[in-house]
C-alpha cells in the first residue's frame, strides 16, 4: 500500500521541479523547435508569394505580347490586302495601257496603210493617165499619118479601149 500512497501523495518539491522542468522544456521546445520550423514556413511562404508573383508577371508579359501579336497579325492581313489591292490596279491599269497602245498602234497602221492604199490608187491612176495620154498621143500620131475612113477610124477607138482596158 505504501507504493500506492507514494504514488497519490502530493510532494511539493517534486511539484515545482516538475514545473520548472516543464517550463524549460516548454522554452527549449519553443527556442530550437518552433521558432526554425517558423522562420521555415515564413520563408517557404515568401517563395511561394515570390512565384505567384513572378508568374502573374509572367503571364501579364504573355497576354501583352498576344495582344501585340494579334495587333501585328492583322495589321500585316490589312497590308497584305492593301498590297494585293494595289497590285491589282496596277495589273489593270497596265492591261489597259496595252490595250489602249495596242488600239493606238492598230489604229496607226490602219490610217497608214489606209494612205498607202490611197497613194498606190493615186500612183495607179496617175500611170492610167500616162498609158491613156501615150495612147491618145500614139492614136493623133496615127490618124495624122494616114488619111482615115470610117472603118478605120472605128478599128483605131477599138484597139485604144481594148489597151486601155488592158492597161487598167
Amino acid at each position: 500500500m505504501k507504493q500506492f500512497q507514494d504514488l497519490v501523495t502530493f510532494a511539493p518539491w517534486t511539484f515545482i521541479f516538475q514545473i520548472c522542468n516543464l517550463l524549460i522544456l516548454t522554452l527549449g521546445v519553443k527556442h530550437f523547435l518552433f521558432k526554425p520550423v517558423q522562420n521555415i514556413l515564413k520563408q517557404r511562404a515568401e517563395q511561394v508569394e515570390t512565384l505567384y508573383t513572378e508568374a502573374e508577371k509572367a503571364e501579364g508579359n504573355a497576354n501583352a505580347l498576344k495582344e501585340e501579336y494579334e495587333t501585328r497579325l492583322a495589321s500585316a492581313r490589312q497590308e497584305a490586302t492593301e498590297i494585293v489591292q494595289s497590285a491589282t490596279q496596277r495589273a489593270a491599269a497596265r492591261s489597259d495601257e496595252m490595250v489602249n497602245a495596242a488600239r493606238a498602234e492598230a489604229a496607226a497602221l490602219k490610217s497608214k496603210a489606209s494612205a498607202e492604199i490611197e497613194s498606190q490608187r493615186l500612183k495607179a491612176a496617175g500611170e492610167l493617165k500616162n498609158d491613156i495620154s501615150e495612147l491618145a498621143l500614139e492614136l493623133a500620131g496615127r490618124v495624122v499619118e494616114k488619111e482615115i475612113d470610117e472603118k478605120t477610124h472605128k478599128t483605131l477607138i477599138d484597139d485604144f479601149i481594148s489597151r486601155v482596158g488592158d492597161a487598167s
